[in-house]
Order: C-alpha cells, then sequence, then structure tokens
C-alpha cells in the first residue's frame, strides 16, 4: 500500500509541499521497472511520468542504424518524462530502466495541471529541467574528450548515487549501450577499474569496493553534474 512516506523516497516528490502532494498521492501508481522495461520510445507518445524509488533509468538516443548512447540518468533524485511538462510532448529519445526496482507513475494530466498552476511544483520542476540539462551536457563533453575508463567511473558514481548500494548488475552488453562504446572497451575499462582496486568485476556483476578511490580517478565531469543537482534542488522534505 503507497504511503506518503514512501513515495517521499523519491527526493524530487519529497521537495514538494505536503498539502499539494496529498493531492497527488491518489492519482500516484506503484509501477514495477523491471531490467530493459522501455517507459517510451523517441518519438513515441508519453502518457505518464515516472518518479523511481529503488530503480535507475537511462535515457539514450537511438540512431537509425540502431547504435545507441547514453545522455543522461534519472534515479530516486528526479522524474522520467520532462517533456510532457515542458510543452513538447514527445522527444527522440528513449527510457529504458537500466537497474531494476520500482517507483511510480502520474498520468499526463496530472502533472500539466500541477506544473500549468505557476507555483512550487513548477518551480521545482524547471530547476529540476535545468540539472538533467546539464548533466546531458557534460555527458555530451565526456564523451568526447575523456578516457573510456574516466566515463565508466563517472557512470558508476552516478548510478550509486541514485542506489542504496554498491552492487551493480549490467551486462557488459548493457553498459557499452550506455556509453555508446564496443563491449571489448567496457571490458577492458572495467579490468582496469578491477586491477587498481576500485570494483569487483565478473560476468555483468559490479561490487565497488572503493568509492573514494573511483572519485580521484574519474573526470571533473561527475563534480559538475552532482554539484549542479545540489545547488538546485532542495535536501529538505517540504511541509
Amino acid at each position: 500500500m503507497k504511503t506518503l512516506s514512501d513515495i517521499q523516497k523519491n527526493h524530487l516528490l519529497a521537495c514538494i509541499p505536503t498539502a499539494i502532494l496529498e493531492t497527488l498521492l491518489p492519482k500516484l501508481d506503484y509501477f514495477d521497472m523491471t531490467l530493459g522495461r522501455v517507459l517510451y520510445e523517441s518519438g513515441g507518445t508519453q502518457n505518464f511520468v515516472y518518479f523511481p524509488i529503488t530503480s535507475i533509468v537511462s535515457l539514450l538516443y537511438v540512431l537509425e542504424d540502431g547504435g545507441s548512447a547514453e545522455i543522461a540518468v534519472v534515479g530516486n533524485e528526479g522524474v522520467v518524462g520532462i517533456s510532457l511538462f515542458m510543452g513538447g510532448e514527445t522527444t527522440p529519445s528513449r527510457a529504458v530502466v537500466q537497474s531494476a526496482g520500482y517507483g511510480y507513475r502520474l498520468p499526463a494530466s496530472c502533472i500539466k495541471e500541477a506544473f500549468n498552476k505557476a507555483g512550487p511544483v513548477q518551480h521545482l520542476l524547471l530547476r529540476y529541467t535545468q540539472a538533467l540539462i546539464t548533466q546531458m551536457a557534460q555527458t555530451a563533453v565526456c564523451n568526447r574528450h575523456h578516457t573510456l575508463d574516466k566515463q565508466l567511473c563517472r557512470w558508476l558514481l552516478l548510478s550509486l548515487d541514485r542506489l542504496s548500494s554498491v552492487n551493480l548488475n549490467m551486462t557488459q552488453e548493457l553498459i557499452a549501450n550506455m556509453l555508446g562504446v564496443r563491449r571489448e572497451g567496457v571490458t577492458e575499462a572495467a579490468l582496469k577499474l578491477q586491477t587498481a582496486g576500485l570494483i569487483r568485476y565478473s560476468r555483468g556483476h559490479i561490487t565497488v569496493i572503493d568509492r573514494p578511490g573511483l572519485e580521484k580517478r574519474t573526470c571533473e565531469c561527475y563534480m559538475v553534474v552532482k554539484k549542479e543537482y545540489e545547488r538546485l534542488l532542495p535536501r529538505r522534505i517540504a511541509t
């Protein structure tokens, strides 16, 4: 049974004033986010926004030849489906669950209504959108200018920030699709991190054993994104 305290495990929902959140509670539906589940396709109609609780969703840009690259990740800090309240209705990206768990979904009409009231919900969602755009821009810079092992460090740290565990179940193919590289490149980068004593990696299962070491090894892109989320989004639960 959904409760206010459970949906507030999503940090964005927790920042909505309680009185407003209570009006949304009956309309928020529990949603099972299984690994690989597609929440929306490129150009497809979006009927819901999604608020992950224990799952992580990858936003991917898919090329005509089937290749793809990740442009952002969304976990318990945010919402999936910003084009609905930003007025675009559709987007050229695809949203795929990269780490299984659960979350809540809200019908498109409800998020539009809350946004269009031009109150605290609108201000919060606009700040979140700015933080997400920063992540997308920094990902593009990182993929162009930094080595694959640094990119993998950034990706692991962003994922850890959105999970309560140091364990990630990720196949080589999934990671390669996220980073837009060949599987062999992922294997080589993961083995470098394992040799350095930062992670344990076996058959798609990654355990981070030295997070401070990962933070030292990654590029500046991780902290740019992290600081922007911290700057733009409140840390306390609204009342």
